[in-house]
């Protein structure tokens, strides 16, 4: 071991003890991963994990176009319609955790323990955390309109507690077709809003700003000399970090033959989809003193480029897709449903076995 390398060791070992006495503090239940990959082509795919403790009965929804939508059930909720179709991953199916609308918009809800969201103000309207996804998909196109709309605070979010009793302390990253991204936060009772394109990475505590001084720290050491290991929201936070900007932009030769079509799609779907997994955490791993790292229970990979939305349970055998391409999402048209919460096993392209079903219900704690 060289003495440089000592010394980087040493310093790895003092800041990872440090950030365990933090991470300690925090009763979180759910710690996700999302990272957001652009190839030389402008090929965008945006790979999330969802880590929980527990199974969250996940179904796959279909939303078209044209739907009326209430954010509470209180007189002052927000309503809406929604502008453009979506497909979705339910938690619990009482709310939207992650998606891709047809636009190539992607919302991917993860914890954040030190989420305070303030007040519910008069005069502004109501909706639901559980919806707060799901608003993103059904009215915006890009990051920038979504930007705009949500920096002028026209709701309060209703935070109620997830139906295992967690807490709803949740952050939302968004990322659009041509790769922009932004991240929305509430500390201290103010939104919290990180817009650009260099906000590819997102895990859980501490709050995102902290999460970027960290991971400054480990690419002033270099991943090629140490990564940390462990399964915090900041190790995983710094290693996906690094495997992403390591990733392959364009086609390799040398994979090429074993890619279906020998696309630089699909290979690059296949890129993101094994990074997700080099940061996951085992199924039924639990850490009763850190109860803020749960197991990875799904992937999902969302190819914005072509519209295509890949589910990758921990559960099952099987990777599979829904191309939104071959759905009707013009309005008029039927909500359909994906049932996943039985152990139930697909493969290849899925649009087909969506059933009609109507839609769930948001969970609004009023």
């Amino acid at each position: 071991m060289t003495p440089r390398f000592s010394r980087f060791l040493a310093a790895a070992v003092s800041a990872g003890l440090a950030l365990g006495a933090s991470a300690s503090l925090f009763g979180a239940a759910m710690a996700c991963t999302r990272a957001l990959y652009v190839g030389d082509d402008k090929t965008v795919i945006t790979g999330r994990n969802m880590d929980w403790k527990e199974d969250m009965h996940t179904n796959l929804h279909v939303f078209p176009a044209g739907m009326a939508r209430r954010g509470a059930q209180a007189v002052d909720a927000l309503t809406w319609t929604s502008r453009y179709g979506s497909v979705i991953a339910a938690g619990y199916d009482i709310g939207t955790t992650d998606g891709l609308n047809e636009k190539g918009l992607v919302a991917n809800l993860l914890y954040l323990a030190e989420s305070e969201y303030g007040p519910v103000e008069a005069g502004r309207k109501k909706l639901t955390i559980a919806a707060w996804a799901q608003y993103v998909l059904d009215n915006f196109a890009t990051v920038d309109e979504t930007v705009a709309a949500l920096a002028r605070e026209e709701f309060s979010l209703l935070t109620p507690d997830a139906p295992n009793g967690a807490k709803a302390t949740l952050h939302l990253s968004i990322s659009d077709a041509s790769g922009d991204s932004a991240i929305f936060e509430y500390i201290g009772g103010k939104l919290v809003i990180h817009h650009g394109r260099q906000y590819t990475v997102m895990t859980n505590s501490p709050a995102y700003d902290k999460q970027l001084a960290l991971n400054a720290y480990w690419k002033d050491i270099g991943g090629l000399t140490f990564l940390p290991g462990t399964n915090r929201a900041a190790d995983r936070f710094a290693r996906a970090s690094f495997l992403l900007e390591s990733l392959p932009k364009a086609p390799s030769p040398q994979y090429m033959a074993g890619v279906p079509g020998q696309s630089f799609a699909n290979q690059a779907r296949a890129q993101v989809l094994s990074l997700m997994r080099a940061v996951s955490v085992p199924l039924g791993i639990t850490t009763p003193d850190q109860p803020n790292i749960s197991s990875t229970i799904w992937r999902t990979a969302s190819d914005q480029t072509n519209l295509v939305y890949f589910f990758d349970s921990a559960t099952r055998p099987n990777t599979f897709w829904l191309d939104l391409k071959k759905l009707d999402l013009k309005p008029g048209a039927p909500s359909l449903k994906l049932s996943l919460d039985r152990g139930e096993v697909y493969s290849g392209e899925v649009s087909g076995q969506f059933v009609k079903a109507p839609p769930f219900v948001f969970l609004t704690g009023e």
